[in-house]
């Protein structure tokens, strides 16, 4: 375990996968891509889901084919090919149609960004399992901290780079640069982490023969594990701040002038929040504090949408932005430990796809934003918004980051 290769591995992963999908990034440049092509605001929100949730219908699955891999890097591979060449083509679909045919490019578009983010529901699963192996408790906790500064790194680097072809280029074809070179810088990553030294898995659960019992059984877990149901229960509402978050941008455009370099300024901001709070993530779930690493962070994301009541000039945006980086990364880092720290060892693969399946639906609260600022206007949406938040925040205080006996 904890070995320095996959610890690099993993952070150059990181790295270069945030570099990539940056360029898609749903509160910034997704929005303002499918706004030009003739997207309405449910459009958006259905576009954003596609990307953050698309991956949700899968995970049981994978789960359930997954129970009794001895290795899961050489699935994984598999996944990551697949994705690298769903992204490009997103790129390609936008310089060959974007011009002539907005309809057609929007589909293309929600289909790339769906298959793009499908696979990812089996690359979940393995990837888990991988860094349950790979890491100790105490020591994941840093290397994802450090994977995620460096993610925040690589985003600002995009976010800079995004900028200037948003500048240099004429729409569509700025988007279609920023898609295909993201690919590449993507599967540079995609490589790094396929290299990685993956032990074989020994322990293993009774292999359930058919997916329908399976689906039975996990139902029978999340219903006896008291634990597992406010993890998921806090952490699928800790993602309504999408609900506001992808029409913030929007809302913006309208209060303030909003150039592409504006745009960038937005975009660093948010992956400087991302970065920096790593810096404290790390630290508070090194030393075994995950429960108020999900505290911290779920409060941050309720303050950026009161703030959004109030935000009429690019340095306030500026903020709102940072607080939502950093309260995403923190979120991340604490839900993805407390699950592999709750689950048993035999049972990792069924806790993680429970927990990521369930929570995931929450990716598609975006969905919901689009059609409640369609027929209520940007107030409705921000009360609706932090109201979910608050709710999500106290039953965070709840959580439990004890690890467990039977691992």
């Amino acid at each position: 375990m904890d070995k320095l290769s996959n610890h690099v591995k993993n952070i150059l992963h990181g790295f270069f996968l945030a570099v990539g999908t940056t360029v898609a990034e749903p509160a910034t440049i997704l929005p303002l891509m499918v706004s030009y092509f003739g997207g309405s605001p449910v459009l958006v929100g259905f576009f954003s889901g596609l990307l953050r949730g698309g991956a949700v219908i899968m995970q049981l699955f994978a789960a359930f084919k997954a129970q009794h891999y001895a290795l899961m890097l050489p699935y994984l591979r598999r996944v990551f090919l697949f994705r690298f060449f769903s992204w490009f083509m997103i790129g390609v679909s936008i310089m060959l149609f974007g011009e002539e045919h907005p309809t057609l490019t929007l589909w293309c578009i929600g289909i790339g960004l769906f298959l793009f983010s499908f696979s990812a529901g089996f690359g979940a699963i393995y990837f888990r399992e991988i860094v349950a192996k790979i890491f100790s408790h105490r020591f994941r906790g840093k290397t994802m901290a450090w994977r995620q500064f460096f993610a925040g790194l690589g985003a600002l680097i995009s976010g800079a780079v995004a900028a200037w072809v948003l500048e240099s280029f004429e729409p569509p074809y700025d988007f279609g640069y920023l898609f295909m070179l993201s690919a590449v810088l993507m599967g540079v990553g995609l490589a790094a982490f396929a290299t990685i030294e993956e032990p074989v898995k020994e322990h293993f659960d009774v292999k359930i023969e058919s997916f329908k019992a399976f689906l039975k059984h996990a139902a029978q877990t999340l219903r006896s594990d008291r634990q597992l149901q406010i993890q998921v229960t806090t952490f699928l509402f800790g993602y309504s701040y999408l609900i506001a978050l992808p029409f913030i941008i929007l809302d913006a455009k309208e209060t303030i002038d909003l150039t592409g370099t504006a745009v960038g300024i937005l975009i660093t901001a948010q992956m400087a929040g991302a970065m920096l709070s790593n810096l404290l993530w790390g630290r508070l779930s090194g030393a075994g504090f995950n429960r108020l690493t999900a505290n911290i962070a779920i409060f941050m994301q309720l303050c950026a949408v009161i703030l959004a009541f109030f935000a009429d000039s690019l340095p306030l945006y500026m903020v709102i932005f940072f607080l939502f980086g950093a309260a995403a990364d923190g979120n991340r880092i604490a839900s993805g430990n407390l699950i592999l720290i709750l689950a048993p060892e035999a049972k990792r693969p069924l806790y993680v796809a429970l927990q990521m399946n369930i929570v995931s639906l929450g990716m598609f609260f975006s969905i919901l934003g689009g059609f409640i600022l369609h027929f209520g206007g940007y107030t409705l949406l921000y009360t609706i918004t932090a109201s979910t938040l608050a709710f999500a925040f106290f039953l965070s205080l709840r959580l439990n980051d004890t690890p467990q006996k039977n691992l």
